[in-house]
């Protein structure tokens, strides 16, 4: 059977969507949001995410501690890990919904109003959860950019560089928006298609 064109955008809005979803659960638990790397050591390598820093000893073993306290990160990390964890409640209430309001889920028998609604309130909690997703990433990067062009550092002090977690979390904040708008623009593309009032009652009613 032949998918309509809404149900075609509906169902890249929610591939897109989910592979956001799981990029961003992916980037909220990896330590490498920040690398260093001194020219004194090359052999070790300092990374720090949003719960615990590491240390990577070549060929040795790689040791982590987690945090003692949410106070002890930077400011940026604060706010980094607060935004991602609403991100991944944002995300995922939008799949439910969307997933629902879609015309692939027959599970249930609900009007096409009532499926316009969810499918449309899905793609915009996707929205919301790529921005809440790509600002603490760039918020994060910004904050490495300016402590490594700080000229009150001496240049003798090694500087943080961007992480691994730092391009993923862009990646699923991108798969996110583009999901949540292919969503929300197949429920126009249903409203611009669905019949008005009149015209039912008029083909309804004998003439």
């Amino acid at each position: 059977m032949a998918l309509s064109i809404r149900a075609r955008l509906q169902l890249g809005g929610l591939v897109l969507s989910l592979l956001g979803w799981v990029c961003s659960c992916v980037t909220i638990v990896l330590t490498q949001w920040k690398t260093l790397n001194t020219e004194m050591n090359l052999m070790d390598t300092w990374t720090m995410g949003l719960w615990e820093a590491c240390i990577n000893r070549e060929e040795v073993a790689i040791v982590c501690k987690a945090f003692d306290s949410f106070f002890s990160l930077p400011g940026e990390l604060q706010v980094a890990r607060v935004l991602m964890i609403i991100s991944q409640g944002l995300g995922l209430l939008g799949l439910l919904l969307s997933g629902c309001g879609s015309e692939c889920c027959q599970f249930f028998r609900t009007r096409k109003v009532l499926k316009g609604c969810l499918c449309l309130l899905g793609g915009t909690l996707e929205a919301l959860a790529s921005a809440t997703t790509l600002f603490p990433v760039s918020w994060v990067a910004h904050a490495i950019v300016q402590e490594f062009w700080d000229d009150r550092i001496p240049e003798i002090v090694p500087r943080w560089e961007f992480g691994d977690a730092l391009f993923l979390g862009w990646a699923a904040g991108l798969f996110l928006a583009v999901g949540g708008l292919l969503l929300i623009v197949s429920t126009c593309l249903g409203k611009e298609n669905m019949p008005s009032p009149r015209m039912a009652d008029s083909t309804a009613s004998p003439s």
